[in-house]
């Protein structure tokens, strides 16, 4: 397995596929960075070379965020949010969606499951 940013990449993937094993890299990008490099897309990862591997590993290291620096650059943002009390950060706090969608219905991806209110279990009766 190659490994790039510290995440092992598939190997019997097409490596613009495989790229998008890391985070930060989308499929948009990793196209991007393999024309950037001159690698041609539909290849394995399998069957690139090292020198390819490692032209790869430079140019993700030196020119993008990705991986725990994004993570920790996303985190923070949240953590600013919620310390500055904007309607964004009560949003996150409070585990509601944050960009304008209805909660009338719907969002429960964001709010988790239903809670149910004000249904009791009815005891069995012995006749």
């Amino acid at each position: 397995m190659v490994r790039i940013a510290g995440v092992d990449i598939p190997n019997h993937k097409h490596i613009s596929i495989a790229l998008t094993h890391i985070y930060g890299i989308g499929r948009p990008l990793a196209r991007k960075i393999l024309n950037e490099l001159g690698i041609p897309e539909d290849r394995k990862t399998q069957d690139l070379s090292e020198d390819e591997i490692i032209r790869i590993r430079e140019y993700i290291d030196s020119n993008l965020k990705v991986e725990g620096d994004l993570r920790r650059e996303v985190s923070q943002n949240i953590k600013r949010l919620i310390e500055i009390n904007c309607y964004r950060g009560i949003r996150h706090k409070r585990g509601l969606p944050v960009r304008g969608q209805r909660t009338h219905t719907n969002a429960r991806t964001r709010k988790g499951r239903r809670r149910s209110v004000g249904i009791k279990k009815k005891a069995k009766q012995t006749v």
